[in-house]
């Protein structure tokens, strides 16, 4: 299990059970007992959990808000996640939609040190990734407004359109409930459609998002074909026909 990875194990495990001990988690994850407590120390100077004699316990409901919210994220999402997040430098000003993969590219993100001096700008309409990314002091994080979705956590509407207008991303990683060589990208509610759509115009670079069962489906609303997402970014689950088919159709396919 990689750093991030492990991190982001910690926090849920944490947010399960209240408090974790060195030794539970060196036997949970295989890391060394020295190692284990790098993690939480660094984890604590984030403000993420509060260190003890011997572990460490919940910070707070400031803390349990943004755990609660993000769900289980499976080894795919985990693998897309390392993907996304090794492509963002330092200072850039990084766009995030909503949904499951992207909150765990914030999670990612977050858990990069070397991000601590210039840190990041992060764009989002996802007020759990929001809330996620609010404990981090040296990240910027912008919300765009909006009215809520209940579904998604998502904002949606007139007033994201308005700020994502007036503003220039560097990078954005759209999530999308489905991906195929004929239809594109394509989410389950049209306001979301159009504003991951948005979000990834007002980027240099924007990447699609999803795990390998979403390729090769469709979803309701349509978001943007290759010319908006050149490079999907998927896990290693992704098959030959997939890869393929994507690649006729103009994309160029990245499996963690």
């Amino acid at each position: 299990m990689n750093r991030a990875a492990r991190l982001n194990a910690i926090l849920d495990l944490l947010a399960a059970q209240g408090e974790v001990s060195v030794d539970q988690l060196v036997d949970r994850f295989g890391a060394s007992a020295a190692t284990t407590r790098r993690d939480l120390d660094s984890l604590a100077d984030r403000r993420l959990l509060t260190r003890t004699h011997g572990g460490a316990v919940a910070q707070s409901v400031a803390y349990e808000l943004p755990i609660r919210y993000r769900g289980h994220q499976g080894g795919a999402k985990e693998q897309i996640a390392a993907t996304a997040a090794a492509l963002v430098v330092p200072g850039q000003v990084v766009g995030l939609s909503g949904g499951t993969t992207t909150n765990a590219i914030a999670t990612a993100l977050a858990a990069r040190d070397d991000l601590a001096e210039l840190g990041l700008t992060v764009v989002t309409n996802a007020v759990n990734i929001a809330a996620q990314l609010a404990m981090r002091p040296e990240f910027k994080v912008v919300v765009t407004g909006g009215a809520i979705h209940p579904r998604s956590f998502e904002l949606v509407g007139p007033f994201v359109e308005q700020l994502l207008s007036g503003i220039r991303l560097d990078v954005a990683f759209i999530g999308v409930n489905g991906l195929s060589a004929a239809s594109g990208a394509s989410t389950h509610d049209e306001a979301e459609a159009a504003v991951n759509r948005l979000m990834a115009q007002r980027a240099g670079a924007a990447y699609a998002v999803a795990d390998a069962s979403k390729l090769g489906t469709e979803a309701f609303a349509h978001v943007g074909g290759p010319e908006l997402f050149p490079v999907v970014l998927t896990d290693a689950a992704v098959t030959t026909e997939q890869r393929a088919a994507l690649t006729d159709a103009g994309y160029e396919v990245r499996a963690g």
